[in-house]
C-alpha cells in the first residue's frame, strides 16, 4: 500500500509541477538556447537509441523529454508515458539521459528536450531509423560467355532506408554501373544497378562483386564468377634433342594445347609438303627417327574446339652430322746438351796453382 501511495503522490506532484510550469511559460514561446544541448541519433531498426538532454548551467529548473507528439516521456526522473521501452539511464541536475529499446520506424521523428525556465528552453534530437537492405541479388544475362563478347549483370538491394549505393568490382578493377532508385509504397527504397563489360580469356574464373554501401551494414556483398570460353592456345615444345638437330639423330616434338572447352582434336602437318612417311604421331607428340636434310621444313600443330582453331609452327633445319677428326700427333724434339771438359787443360791449370801436385 505504501508503494501505491508513493506512486500516486508522484503522479499528483508531476501534474501539479507540469501545470504550474505551463502557466509560468504560457506567456512566452519556448526558445532554443545554447545552455540546453542534445544530439541527433541514427539507429538501426530493432536496436537501442540513447537520447541525452544536457544543461550547461542549471538553476534548479526542471528537465523533461517529449516525444514527437509532444507527449512527456520523462519529467525529471519520472516516466508518465506507459511505453516501457523508454528507460532512465541517468538523471542529474545537468543531464536527463533516456534509452529507447527495440526501435521501429514509427519511433522516427523530432524529440524535444525542455528546460522549464522563463521563457522555457528547448533543444531538438532527431531520431533517424535505419533499415538495412536485404541480401543483394546478382543476375547475369549470360551463364557462359565467349571471349570478346559483351555481357550485362544487375545487382539489386531491396527495402532499405535510406537508399543504398552499389559499387562493382571485376577482380581488382572497379566497374561503373548505372543505378536506378525506386521508392516503394512502404517508403522503402529499392536500388538496382546494371553494369556492362566485355570479357577476355583472362577473365575466366574472375569474380564479379556487387558491393552494397549502407549506414546500417558493412561489407555487404554478393559475387558471381565468370565462365569464359576461348579458342585453344598452342605451343610446340622440343623434347629431343636439346641442341642442334643433326643428320642421323631423332626428333621428338610435343604439342601443348589449352582452351575452354579443352581441345579434342590435335593434328600435325608439314607446311607445303607431307609429313615423312615413317614419322610417328601419338596423340599430341610427333616423333621422327634418323633425320636427314630432306625432312627440313615447317611442322605445324593445329588444335581446335567449338570456338575456333589455333596453331604453332616449328621450323626444322637438319645440320650435318658431326665428323670424327683424328687427333694429330705432336713431334717431340729432345735436345741433349753435352758438356765436355778437357782434362789436360784442367790439370795444367791446377799445376800452376798447386806446384806440389807434380
Amino acid at each position: 500500500m505504501a508503494n501505491a501511495g508513493s506512486g500516486s503522490l508522484a503522479t499528483i506532484l508531476f501534474l501539479f509541477i507540469s501545470q504550474a510550469a505551463l502557466h509560468k511559460g504560457a506567456a512566452q514561446d519556448p526558445v532554443v538556447s545554447q545552455n540546453l544541448v542534445t544530439d541527433n541519433v541514427a539507429v538501426v531498426e530493432g536496436e537501442t537509441a540513447i537520447i541525452s538532454c544536457r544543461v550547461k548551467n542549471n538553476d534548479d529548473s526542471v528537465i523533461q523529454l517529449l516525444n514527437p507528439n509532444r507527449q512527456t516521456i520523462y519529467f525529471r526522473d519520472m516516466r508518465p508515458l506507459k511505453d516501457a521501452r523508454f528507460q532512465l539511464v541517468n538523471f542529474s541536475e545537468n543531464e536527463l539521459r533516456v534509452s529507447l529499446s527495440n526501435v521501429s520506424l514509427s519511433d522516427e521523428g523530432r524529440y524535444v528536450c525542455q528546460l522549464y525556465t522563463d521563457p522555457p528552453q528547448e533543444a531538438y534530437a532527431d531520431i533517424t531509423v535505419l533499415i538495412p537492405p536485404g541480401n543483394p541479388i546478382i543476375e547475369a544475362k549470360d551463364e557462359v560467355l565467349s571471349e570478346g563478347n559483351e555481357t550485362e549483370m544487375t545487382c539489386t538491394a531491396m527495402s532499405s532506408k535510406p537508399a543504398a549505393t552499389i559499387r562493382w568490382m571485376k577482380g581488382d578493377k572497379e566497374l561503373t554501373g548505372k543505378p536506378k532508385v525506386e521508392l516503394t509504397y512502404d517508403k522503402m527504397y529499392t536500388v538496382t544497378s546494371r553494369v556492362a563489360f566485355a570479357v577476355s580469356k583472362e577473365d575466366d574464373g574472375v569474380p564479379v562483386i556487387c558491393i552494397v554501401d549502407h549506414p546500417a551494414v558493412k561489407d555487404f556483398r554478393a559475387r558471381r564468377f565468370l565462365e569464359v570460353q576461348y579458342k585453344p592456345e598452342v605451343k610446340i615444345v622440343v623434347e629431343f634433342p636439346q641442341g642442334l638437330t643433326r643428320e642421323g639423330e631423332n626428333l621428338e616434338l610435343m604439342c601443348h594445347a589449352k582452351g575452354k572447352p579443352q581441345p579434342q582434336r590435335i593434328n600435325w602437318y608439314k607446311v607445303d609438303d607431307e609429313v615423312p612417311t615413317h614419322a610417328v604421331i601419338t596423340g599430341s607428340d610427333l616423333y621422327i627417327e634418323n633425320l636427314n636434310k630432306s625432312y627440313n621444313g615447317t611442322y605445324r600443330c593445329v588444335a581446335s574446339n567449338p570456338l575456333g582453331e589455333s596453331y604453332d609452327d616449328y621450323v626444322l633445319y637438319v645440320y650435318d652430322a658431326p665428323t670424327t677428326t683424328p687427333i694429330p700427333t705432336s713431334a717431340i724434339i729432345t735436345t741433349t746438351t753435352i758438356i765436355t771438359t778437357s782434362t789436360s787443360n784442367f790439370e795444367a791449370n791446377q799445376v800452376e796453382k798447386f806446384p806440389s801436385w807434380k
